[in-house]
């Protein structure tokens, strides 16, 4: 069994001895236990049934237990005191040793030469075994790492750059030091400080506890390594700033980077990772649609959840819309397909109709942050600031695309919130949370349909739900009286002014009319896109929202010249869209004129 040592400590465990600056040091049997089992998975987390199943073993304890002696063995390392940090606990995982640890062994000494040797580098997980859509993006990535040496893959929670990252990391072993590939989970850090350690933990490099970055720079000097930080977000300035340091300062050492946030360093390559394509066409073919890597793996995860059936021409539009309505996110589209097996995919998507999407879980090996959607929002969610998250709430109101101004519209309180406003979706963009569009004109952005979803829920909390719909129902009735289609219902409108608002349009006259809505909100929009619909796929709309219109209508003061507008706009709608015309709408009309 090696000797390993961290700090001022020595542990050996085949004689059960934990020396302190060469003095022996009194501790329990249970606590060296913890410790041995803790040093020997430095730099990983290891689970608490693990850790009770290695201590206990046959005997059924509490959780509680455990913590008792982790606070002794910290107490025991004086951890905390002067810089030293040695265990750490990864909420909902488990806990982690994070103090390098140097390994020594008899036949270390032969091989290196003295008494003791550095550690390799901790082993990388197994490849990803499906890898859907994506090998051409490994492809590009691994040369782009081999000549600039510092890439991060950026994107959304659940988009796959863990799995596109160890992709790269595996068929690049060969090109590096004796097989020399560092994994650090960020994700297991909880603080920033820590992540120094937990790095030159994983390379096994002789340990600095005040100061860990000179033992990495002289242990990675010379020496060709690939480093990998997954999961960097939440310590992202931590991150920044070792990986400028160690681009810097060792010119041989690759950094490989998963975030959903770029670092913004020197020397960084960012590559936003794109979700999944899938088919564009509404009613593809089964050919078509198993042509796209979203709706292979959608296909591939539900035949492994026990749906054997080849995907038929019949089932390949409903496939296609999940694929679009989960926008290509591989977690999302695994965790929904998982379902097949058990509901079939009709009652796969009244899952998603019912908004369980967020909750369905996933693997139970799996990251707490990656077994539900709800989880993956949840961990992006609290690395917001108060503004942030105010600002991703009421954006939830928005169906599809929005401009700058309006969210300055309806998210703000007063007009001295746009530049808050402003700064807090530059932000957002920046973690992945809010895709910019198009920066041709304005600039328009939108939210990923599941993020939607998850800001919905964040707005029910804050109670904003019907002052939110009602500020954004006036802002797209502001909109289309302030750009004039209001003239005859039967001009020629620019219809291209607002094609791109049809979604929020939609949603404005849904909550308008709703019961909680403001009906004469919904009468003015009503009568806004009546001038719409000519020649636009909006003639059988306009004929349901006139009708509806009409049958509640009460404004009093230009009731009869608003009447006469929606039966002319009906009346022309039923003409042109159902081939037909209404009597009495025609002589309500006249009458009215």
């Amino acid at each position: 069994m090696p000797i390993q040592s961290f700090g001022p400590f020595r542990l050996i465990g085949s004689k059960r001895l934990l020396e302190k600056d060469g003095e022996p040091v009194i501790i329990g049997g249970r606590t060296l236990d913890l410790l041995i089992a803790l040093v020997a998975h430095a730099g990983e987390v290891v689970s608490v049934r693990e850790l009770i199943t290695l201590i206990w073993p046959n005997v059924t304890v509490e959780e509680a237990n455990l913590r008792v002696s982790i606070s002794a063995l910290r107490k025991l390392l004086g951890d905390g005191r002067d810089g030293a940090r040695y265990i750490v606990n990864v909420p909902g995982r488990g806990y982690m040793f994070v103090a390098p640890v140097r390994t020594e062994s008899q036949e270390d000494a032969a091989e290196e030469g003295n008494a003791s040797s550095l550690a390799r580098p901790r082993r990388v997980t197994e490849a990803p075994q499906l890898l859907v859509g994506r090998h051409d993006t490994v492809l590009y990535l691994s040369r782009l790492l081999l000549a600039q040496r510092f890439v991060s893959v950026v994107g959304p929670g659940g988009i796959g750059k863990t799995t596109v990252a160890l992709a790269v990391i595996h068929g690049l072993r060969s090109e590096f030091d004796d097989d020399r590939v560092c994994f650090v989970d960020g994700g297991a850090i909880s603080d920033p400080d820590d992540l120094p350690n937990a790095v030159a933990s994983a390379l096994g490099c002789p340990d600095h506890v005040s100061d860990p970055l000179p033992g990495i720079r002289a242990f990675l000097a010379g020496r060709r390594i690939l480093l990998i930080l997954d999961s960097c977000e939440h310590v992202i300035e931590a991150a920044a700033s070792l990986c400028e340091y160690l681009f810097q300062a060792v010119g041989t050492v690759h950094l490989l980077v998963t975030s959903r946030e770029a670092l913004r360093v020197d020397g960084e390559n960012v590559h936003l990772l794109q979700p999944l394509p899938y088919p564009l066409d509404e009613a593809p073919t089964a050919l078509q649609a198993m042509a796209t890597p979203a709706v292979q793996l959608f296909v591939e995860k539900a035949a492994a959840s026990g749906h054997l059936e080849a995907l038929s021409d019949k089932d390949a539009p409903v496939v296609s819309d999940i694929c679009r309505r989960l926008d290509g996110i591989a977690l999302a589209i695994e965790l929904v397909a998982s379902r097949v097996g058990v509901y079939g995919i009709n009652g796969t998507v009244d899952l998603l109709d019912s908004g369980a999407e967020l909750v369905l879980q996933g693997r139970r090996d799996a990251s707490p942050r990656h077994q539900t959607l709800q989880a993956l929002h949840d961990w992006s969610y609290r690395l917001l600031s108060a503004d942030e998250q105010k600002v991703l709430a009421r954006l939830s109101v928005f169906v599809g695309e929005l401009t700058l101004a309006a969210a300055h519209a309806v998210v703000g309180d007063t007009a001295d919130d746009r530049k808050a406003i402003t700064r807090a979706i530059a932000s957002l963009g920046d973690k992945s949370l809010l895709q910019v569009c198009s920066t041709q004109g304005p600039a328009r952005y939108r939210l990923l349909d599941t993020t939607r979803a998850y800001a919905a829920h964040k707005l029910a909390e804050r109670g904003e739900e019907d002052e939110i719909a009602r500020r954004h129902a006036l802002y797209f009735t502001f909109l289309l009286e302030r750009i004039g289609i209001q003239g005859p219902a039967f001009g020629n409108p620019d219809l291209s002014r607002v094609a791109a608002s049809m979604g929020n349009i939609r949603r404005a006259m849904a909550w308008s009319f709703s019961p909680g809505g403001d009906r004469s909100i919904g009468l003015r929009l009503t009568e806004a896109m009546a001038s719409l619909s000519p020649g636009h796929t909006l003639l059988r709309e306009c004929h349901e929202w006139c009708q509806h219109a009409l049958r509640i209508m009460h404004a009093p003061g230009r009731a009869m010249s608003l009447e006469l507008d929606l039966r002319e706009a009906l009346e022309m709608s039923i003409m042109h869209a159902l081939g037909t015309g209404e009597e009495a709408a025609i002589g309500r009309g006249l009458q009215l004129a």
